[in-house]
């Protein structure tokens, strides 16, 4: 098992971790915009009251947000990839790790494709079946989130985003960055454990909770 495993840290240090991080970059922007356009098309514009909102001329509103959202979409990742960089290389840094900022955000951006699967079942789910839903129970859905096992409208809305936050997809997004710094730094994993609990997790709910106080 552990020579399974030392082979596969290998061949992702020497095979899987050589790509183009600018054109992989353009394309998980392309991806993510077509999942918005796919959700606007098939789940948003089946709402009936966006079909009567449309019908009266006033879906400009909506059309809008999703138009600013398409635009963001690259600002977004920058802003995300850049913040979480930083902190796991600082994290990285203080455990004598020396790993490249440039290698940590090339394995934050690649590790971002596990997000790609609960937008794609989000679709999937209210697709074809949206005349007993509404705009904000699509909202406040997000595939195995704590949320999503919750009645939402008996929760305070401040604490939507952190119920949503906390999913498998996020605790299974941990173990990639933990495999991926452990495979580059060829290193213990009870450090690269620490690593990510440091400079990734910790600031992550620290985030949370900051979200829900200054939310209003």
């Amino acid at each position: 098992m552990t020579n399974k495993t030392n082979e596969i840290e290998r061949r992702f240090r020497e095979e899987w971790f050589h790509f183009n991080s600018i054109v992989f970059f353009l394309l998980l922007c392309v991806i993510s915009i077509g999942l918005l356009v796919m959700k606007k098309t098939f789940v948003i514009d089946g709402l009936a009251a966006f079909e009567i909102l449309n019908d009266r001329g006033e879906s400009g509103v909506i059309n809008l947000i999703f138009g600013l959202q398409y635009f963001s979409v690259p600002i977004f990742y920058l802003w995300k990839f850049s913040v979480t960089t930083v902190f796991i290389w600082i994290s990285s840094f203080f455990f004598g790790y020396r790993l490249l900022y440039k290698q940590i955000w090339k394995l934050v951006m690649l590790m971002e494709l596990i997000f790609i699967f609960p937008e794609i079942i989000k679709i999937f789910w209210f697709i074809g079946d949206t005349s007993n839903v509404d705009y904000w129970e699509i909202k406040a859905f997000y595939p195995l989130s704590v949320l999503s096992f919750l009645d939402f409208e008996t929760i305070a809305e401040r604490w939507h985003y952190p119920l949503k936050a906390i999913n498998l997809f996020e605790i299974l997004y941990w173990f990639l960055l933990l495999f991926g710094i452990h495979a580059l730094a060829n290193k213990k994993i009870k450090i690269a454990r620490w690593i990510v609990i440091l400079g990734y997790i910790i600031p992550f709910f620290l985030w949370l909770i900051l979200f829900a106080i200054i939310y209003k």
